[in-house]
């Protein structure tokens, strides 16, 4: 599909009027081999500090999602595939092209004047986007999102401030979210299984679902008024680690 075959998405903007500083918070959901990963599913949310959300959308690329559907079988939860389409169906998902995709995290950056983007391993959802970007216009676009504005790493942030505490080692031993080399888990889930006490919890690994609870994560880290580089850095999970039992 190109530029002009699209047709506008049907959204409205409003500044807000909140002195708050606000985030772009994304999350995807990807097809193909994890090293080639096209994203066929984002969500997006404007969030505050206090983990607030302003609007948010559920956008389904039909670059990828509808027009490669062989590659669609290698998504890693191709088993929810069939759910995407009762979602659609219903208007809880939107259709749209990479284009408009684009267009619209443009437009939030602008409208809400965004302070940064924000992603729970930022590096995954950045590359992923830029990757379906330059696969989707033959590499035309290389960058998916807007210049200038800073990624920060909600995982990153986690790692320094929620994972590094002695109630959440004691917290992953208990429950045995401990990898088979002894390091304790620091996904999204396991961090908001901490964070609300629910040990049960399981992460939709659909966009827009692990967005909000993300957000919850990023303003659990806020609340602990310590010093975060919010940076990526694709090592943060070492940041926490001890061997499982040290005293």
């Amino acid at each position: 599909m190109t530029e002009k075959e699209n047709k506008p998405m049907n959204y409205t903007l409003t500044a807000p009027t909140t002195r708050r500083h606000l985030y772009l918070t994304c999350d995807i959901e990807t097809a193909n081999h994890a090293e080639d990963a096209l994203a066929y599913d984002m969500g997006l949310a404007i969030v505050d500090r206090y983990g607030e959300v302003y609007v948010k959308f559920s956008l389904v690329i039909s670059d990828i999602f509808t027009g490669e559907a062989d590659l669609m079988r290698s998504a890693y939860y191709a088993e929810k595939i069939p759910e995407y389409y009762e979602d659609i169906a219903n208007g809880e998902r939107e259709v749209v092209s990479l284009y408009e995709a684009h267009r619209l995290v443009k437009d939030l950056c602008e409208t809400f004047k965004v302070k940064a983007i924000m992603a729970y391993n930022a590096f995954f959802d950045v590359s992923g986007m830029n990757r379906t970007q330059r696969y989707v216009t033959k590499s035309k676009y290389r960058w998916f999102f807007p210049y200038g504005i800073p990624v920060h790493c909600i995982w990153h942030m986690a790692c320094q401030t929620i994972c590094s505490q002695k109630k959440y080692h004691d917290f992953c031993i208990a429950h045995g979210f401990i990898s088979a080399s002894g390091n304790i888990s620091t996904s999204a889930e396991t961090v908001y299984r901490f964070i609300t006490n629910n040990p049960e919890f399981e992460e939709a690994h659909k966009g827009l679902e692990d967005v909000e609870i993300e957000a919850q994560i990023f303003a659990e880290c806020i609340k602990k008024h310590k010093a975060m580089n919010r940076a990526i850095n694709r090592g943060c999970w070492r940041i926490p680690q001890r061997k499982v039992g040290a005293k």
